[in-house]
């Protein structure tokens, strides 16, 4: 608990900073930065990331669920990051995590999704202002969902927190504001990346860490949901590497996609109204109603945990069911304007 107590502390800094236009918290001393830019150099040799250009997956899921007799409209999916959330590492659309959760939002909601994808490989937080642009910009309605996955390139390019934090909790009131409903999949764990040696994974790992803490605070605190995903790859990352990374050993292959789907969509379609769970905590799973900053900790430290709040500064922390994903489809043609 103290441990969680101090990481709460941290996290309520670098938020705090974000919120009143901060800069970043020192948290390295000069003698480790030599060290740590050997590390780097060396890290970049063998990993550096892919320079190929993602599948796009943009277009309608579930079409068969679509009925002329059926007043619902399709459901509206928007992703928005940087190279996880476009997919980068895999060669099929129907692979990308953009594509896994549109088809799972149509099988539960037995409606057909329209997905757009504007996330820009290599994009930091200081990008999400334009991706933001980009989803609005056609006057008419917003997505029902937006999906913002970013954070990795913030930590690797030593962006301040704060300000990476300002950034995205931005991103998520404007989306707010205009009508949708937003999940952040907060910063993976770095330190997973099997190229990268110590000292620099432990502080890969810190950083990332603190990173998705204080995240966590700036999307609640502006009526947005997170997913933890850090901690959750982690174990299963660093267990089976070959399986879970793509070629560039940086990003996740198709199974790890899969993985990071399967802990998202349950926070995406409860937030939607589509999640046969209750928004109450069951304390027997760990669950419960805590300090904000208190519950960025604990998922910050337990990956797959949802956290949301309206009831400032009180969040709820759940760890909902996961189901198996629906096998992936491949998109058709979307319809004009969206």
């Amino acid at each position: 608990m103290p441990m969680t107590m101090s990481r709460a502390r941290v996290a309520r800094r670098i938020a705090t900073a974000a919120a009143v236009g901060g800069g970043g918290i020192g948290l390295l001393g000069v003698a480790a930065v030599g060290v740590l830019l050997t590390e780097v150099r060396l890290a970049r040799r063998t990993v550096g990331g892919s320079s190929a250009t993602p599948p796009c997956a943009d277009g309608r899921y579930g079409a068969p669920f679509h009925h002329a007799d059926d007043a619902r409209p399709a459901l509206r999916l928007a992703f928005l990051g940087d190279s996880t959330a476009a997919g980068q590492g895999v060669h099929r659309a129907r692979q990308t995590p953009g594509a896994l959760l549109a088809s799972g939002l149509a099988a539960l909601s037995e409606l057909p999704v329209d997905f757009r994808n504007v996330a820009l490989p290599g994009a930091q937080s200081n990008d999400l202002e334009r991706q933001v642009e980009l989803i609005l910009e056609d006057g008419g309605a917003p997505p029902d969902v937006c999906v913002i996955m970013i954070g990795a390139n913030d930590v690797t390019h030593r962006m301040p927190l704060a300000e990476s934090v300002r950034h995205l909790s931005e991103a998520v009131r404007r989306l707010c504001e205009a009508g949708c409903e937003v999940v952040v999949g907060t910063c993976p764990d770095l330190g997973t990346i099997e190229p990268v040696y110590q000292p620099l994974r432990w502080v890969a790992r810190r950083l990332s860490r603190q990173l998705a803490a204080a995240q966590t605070i700036g999307v609640v605190e502006n009526g947005g949901r997170t997913v933890s995903l850090g901690d959750l790859l982690g174990p299963e990352f660093e267990a089976h590497p070959r399986e879970l990374f793509g070629p560039d050993n940086y990003h996740p292959s198709a199974e790890g996609y899969a993985t990071a789907a399967m802990a998202v969509l349950p926070t995406l379609c409860a937030s939607l109204g589509l999640w046969p769970e209750e928004e109450r905590p069951e304390p027997g799973r760990g669950e419960g109603i805590l300090p904000v900053e208190q519950a960025a900790a604990e998922a910050a430290a337990e990956g797959g945990t949802e956290v949301s709040g309206r009831r400032a500064p009180w969040a709820l922390l759940k760890h909902r069911r996961r189901r198996q994903l629906p096998a992936p489809e491949s998109a058709e043609v979307p319809p004009l304007g969206w």
